[in-house]
C-alpha cells in the first residue's frame, strides 16, 4: 500500500472547519478529483487556495467560487496554509510539497479531505474497478429526484448540474470512492456500493490478491448497521456478500443486497431491452421477505447502465430509504456525466462520440454498446489511447479482445500520465494480437487522427449512421471536435 498517507486512520476534523485559521491549499486543484474536494470545502466557508500546472476551465470556476488559483507551483503558494493536499499523482519531490514538509504543515490526501467534508452525513460511497462515476452519477440524480438534497463528489461532471462536486442541504452525501490508491477507505459509508472487484491498477497493487484484499478493507469501513450493495453478476463482488453474510468475514453484521441478472440477486435484473437511446428493464426485489417488480426506464445505453441503476436504486431506496417512485423517475431522467459515453457532434449522420474507459472491462463494455448501437449495417471506429504503461504491459490482450467488435481501430500512443515511458511497451502491443485476429487497426499518432478521419470520410468509408469514438482517460478528448472539423471540411 501506499506508504505516504495513513488512509485508516481518523481524518482531521479542522480540516473542513470554516473557523480554523488558515487556508486549506490544494495541489492539481484543477484535475477531477482534487476538484471534487475543493468544491465542498469552499461551500463549507473554508478558505481555500490551489495550483496546477496549466490554466483550464476549471481554475476558472474555482477562482469564480471564491479560491485563490495559481497556474504553476511555487513554495510561496503554501504560506500560510493550515495543510496542503494532493492526490498520489503528485511527487514528494513537488515544489509545494517540499515546502510543507519543510514547514511542518500537514500534508493531506484528496480523499481525507473531502471525508473531513462528509461528516455527520450519511455516506453512500460507490467502488468498483468499473462503473462507480456512472452509477454514483445515477444515486445522486436519483436521490435528488427523490428530494433527498444530497450533497456528491463524483470522479467526472454531472450534466445535470454541471459540475463534479457540490455541498447541499440534505442528510445523503454521495462519494465515488476511488480504488486505485487505496484511498477508499477514508469515508466510513452507510451504503458502501461494490460494482465489481477486478485486477486494475497492480502498480499499486501489484497481484489481484492485493486488490480483493483492498476490497475487503473497505467493506469493513461501513458503519455498524450498514448496508453492502455487491453486484451478483462479477465473481469478486459476489464473493464479497457471500463474505459478509456469512458473519465471519468482512463487515461481519452489515446488512448485504445483492443486484444483477443472476437469479439469486435480491435485486433481479430481468426482461432486459435494450436500444440505441436507452434501455428498459424490471427490476424484481426481494428483500424482507416481499417480492416486488419496478419497471427501470433509462435514457443512456448498454446492458452495463441497466446494471449501474439497479446498484443505485438498491442504494437509495433499500440504503437510505428515499422514495421508490421519485428514484426511479430520477434514474428515468439522468442525462448521462461528462466523458461516459458523450457525443460531441454529427456531421452529415456521422456521430463522434468520446469516452473515459481506460481499463479492460470499461473498454468492452462500451465498445459493446456502441457496436450493438451501430448494428451490423454501419461502422464502428475506434481511436483508443492506452492509459499508463504498466496497464498496457499488463493488459494488451485484453485490450485487444475489448477493441475487437469495432470495424475499425486506432491507437495512439501511451499516455503516460505519472509513469516514465517503459521501453518495448506502446501501442503495439495491442495492435499486434488485433491483427493476428483479422482486424483492421492503425497505430497513428494523435495529430494524424483528425486527417485520417477525414481521409475516411472523403473514401466513402464513414457515412451516415457511422460512430466514430474517441476512448481513454488521457488527452484523446480533445480530438473530438478536431474531427468533427475534419469530417465537415471532408464534405463532398
Amino acid at each position: 500500500m501506499n506508504p505516504r498517507f495513513d488512509f485508516i486512520a481518523s481524518v482531521p476534523a479542522d480540516v473542513a472547519d470554516p473557523d480554523a485559521p488558515g487556508r486549506v491549499h490544494l495541489v492539481a486543484i484543477g484535475g477531477a478529483g482534487v476538484s471534487a474536494g475543493a468544491r465542498p470545502l469552499l461551500e463549507r466557508g473554508v478558505a481555500v487556495s490551489g495550483s496546477d500546472a496549466k490554466d483550464s476551465p476549471a481554475l476558472a470556476d474555482l477562482a469564480e467560487r471564491g479560491a485563490e488559483v495559481h497556474v504553476g507551483h511555487d513554495p510561496a503558494h503554501v504560506d500560510g496554509a493550515r495543510a496542503l493536499v494532493i492526490s498520489s499523482a503528485i511527487p514528494e519531490t513537488n515544489v509545494e510539497v517540499v515546502a510543507a514538509r519543510d514547514r511542518g504543515i500537514p500534508v493531506l490526501h484528496r480523499a481525507q479531505a473531502l471525508a473531513a467534508c462528509t461528516a455527520g452525513r450519511r455516506v453512500l460511497a460507490v467502488a468498483g474497478a468499473n462503473g462507480k462515476t456512472t452509477t454514483s452519477s445515477l444515486l445522486t440524480v436519483a436521490l435528488t429526484a427523490a428530494g433527498a438534497e444530497p450533497s456528491f463528489a463524483l470522479g467526472g461532471e454531472l450534466r445535470a448540474e454541471g459540475t463534479n462536486a457540490r455541498l447541499r442541504d440534505g442528510e445523503a452525501f454521495v462519494v465515488e470512492a476511488d480504488e486505485s490508491d487505496g484511498s477508499f477507505l477514508c469515508y466510513r459509508p452507510e451504503v458502501a456500493v461494490v460494482t465489481n472487484v477486478q485486477p486494475d491498477h497492480l502498480d499499486f497493487y501489484g497481484d489481484l490478491a492485493h486488490v480483493e484484499a483492498a476490497y475487503r478493507d473497505f467493506v469493513r469501513t461501513i458503519r455498524p448497521g450498514g448496508m453492502l450493495v455487491a453486484c451478483a453478476d462479477d465473481a469478486g463482488s459476489a464473493a464479497l456478500a457471500r463474505a459478509v453474510r456469512s458473519g465471519e468475514g468482512p463487515g461481519a453484521g452489515a446488512r448485504v443486497i445483492t443486484y444483477g441478472t443472476a437469479p439469486e440477486a435480491d435485486v433481479h435484473i430481468a426482461d432486459i431491452d435494450l436500444g440505441p437511446k436507452g434501455s428498459r428493464a424490471v427490476l424484481v426485489v426481494r428483500a424482507d421477505g416481499v417480492e416486488q417488480t419496478h419497471e427501470l426506464v433509462l435514457t443512456v445505453p448498454g446492458e452495463h447502465n441497466v446494471r449501474n441503476a439497479a446498484a443505485a436504486w438498491a442504494a437509495a431506496v433499500l440504503g437510505v430509504g428515499a422514495d421508490g417512485d421519485g428514484v426511479l423517475r430520477g434514474l428515468a431522467e439522468f442525462g448521462g456525466t461528462r466523458r461516459r459515453f458523450e457525443r460531441r457532434g454529427v456531421v452529415d449522420g456521422i456521430a463522434v462520440v468520446d469516452d473515459y474507459a481506460h481499463n479492460v472491462g470499461k473498454v468492452e463494455a462500451v465498445v459493446r454498446t456502441a457496436k450493438d448501437i451501430v448494428g451490423p449495417d454501419h461502422r464502428l471506429v475506434v481511436v483508443f489511447q492506452p492509459h499508463l504503461f504498466s496497464r498496457t504491459r499488463d493488459f494488451a490482450p485484453g485490450f485487444a479482445d475489448a477493441l475487437a467488435p469495432a470495424d475499425e481501430v486506432v491507437l495512439l500512443p501511451v499516455y503516460g500520465a505519472r509513469e516514465e515511458p517503459v521501453e518495448g511497451v506502446g501501442p503495439e502491443l495491442i495492435a499486434a494480437p488485433l491483427r493476428d485476429g483479422g482486424r483492421s487497426v492503425h497505430v497513428l499518432e494523435d495529430e494524424e487522427v483528425p486527417a485520417w478521419a477525414a481521409a475516411q470520410r472523403a473514401a466513402g468509408r464513414l457515412g451516415a449512421g457511422d460512430l466514430l469514438m474517441t476512448v481513454g482517460a488521457g488527452d484523446v478528448t480533445r480530438l473530438g471536435p478536431l474531427i468533427l472539423t475534419a469530417l465537415e471540411d471532408a464534405r463532398p
